[in-house]
């Protein structure tokens, strides 16, 4: 089963099979309701609902007929101007089909826009607000130029709870007759942050190897390391066995097909976890950050790394002198 096929048999297609998200939902349904919304603008990280909601929002004003009334396009791929004066314009200078007296018009990763289609965009919403109401979609709302985000109602999207995400998992694991145990689901949620598109991702992967979902199932298909070695690694090199940490480190990295900056980002993460002085935390959380700019600006990513760890063995062996 291909993953679009697999994540539509999953989609919610009303309010109440939603998970998450209930501070927004419940405000969208009211004003879906009254068949009256405003422009709207979703905002928050990937994988959350904002696509999902926009659908079910779709869906109940709509109902069957939904599809001749709704347009979807991904501002990411089409940034330019010219999709806004043709795609965006033909389709809202028309009329709705049905009772509700206007068109839905959702524009995914809006942020990806230029500034000039931004432009454009903003005097499209105001021409054919009558026949038409826009549902923008974006990471970052403070990449929407003010004159948009004024025409809009802004709602802020955030991850998914854990207990909000295993509902999710259940009800997948229930009905594709799989098996997962306590640790698989904490490693699911641990790789997937809140983000149920991942989630989804992983746990079908996973379903196309083996029935029986494991820990270690879960950090090979998402191709990230296990916390504990993490810890291990930052372990050595806090005692002063830079040597040690850092095959460890390469050894890691070979073993999960981690780039740099993957495993920098499980590296911050860790060092939370050790048994050091909280000062010596801040020193390495800071040196993370530059190890990480330097890989972002094309640094070598095993040089890098090299000098975090040795900066990380001098200041676990200053650490310990006090």
């Amino acid at each position: 089963m291909s993953y679009e096929i697999w994540t539509e048999k999953y989609r919610p297609k009303k309010f109440s099979e939603i998970e998450g998200q209930k501070h927004v939902i419940s405000k969208i349904e009211a004003l879906v309701k009254k068949q009256n919304i405003p422009h709207l603008l979703f905002a928050g990280p990937a994988g959350i609902g904002k696509t999902t909601l926009a659908l079910v929002v779709a869906n109940e004003l709509f109902g069957e007929g939904w599809s001749q009334n709704f347009l979807e396009l991904n501002a990411s791929d089409e940034r330019g101007i010219d999709v806004i004066r043709n795609k965006v314009k033909d389709f809202a200078r028309t009329r709705a089909l049905g009772d509700v007296p206007f068109k839905l018009i959702y524009l995914d990763e809006c942020d990806s826009l230029t500034r000039e289609a931004q432009q454009a965009l903003r005097r499209t919403m105001e021409t054919y607000s009558r026949t038409t109401r826009f549902i923008l979609s974006c990471n970052w709302s403070s990449k929407i130029i003010d004159p948009i985000q004024s025409r809009c109602a802004v709602f802020k999207f955030k991850p998914l709870e854990k207990a909000e995400l295993m509902k999710l998992v259940d009800k997948i694991v229930k009905l594709e007759k799989l098996t997962i145990d306590a640790s698989a689901k904490d490693a699911l949620f641990q790789v997937s942050q809140g983000d149920v598109r991942r989630m989804e991702n992983i746990l079908q992967s996973c379903a196309g190897m083996t029935n029986k979902v494991t820990e270690q199932v879960i950090f090979d298909v998402a191709s990230v390391a296990r916390p504990k070695e993490v810890g291990e690694i930052l372990d050595l090199a806090v005692k002063g066995r830079f040597q040690d940490a850092k095959n460890k480190l390469i050894s890691t990295m070979l073993n999960y097909g981690l780039s740099g900056l993957d495993i920098i980002s499980q590296i911050q993460k860790e060092i939370w976890n050790l048994s050091i002085e909280e000062k010596a935390k801040l020193q390495m959380i800071d040196r993370c950050g530059e190890c990480e700019f330097r890989l972002v600006e094309g640094a070598d990513p095993f040089i890098q790394l090299e000098a975090m760890l040795a900066k990380f063995s001098l200041i676990g062996q200053l650490s310990s002198k006090k």
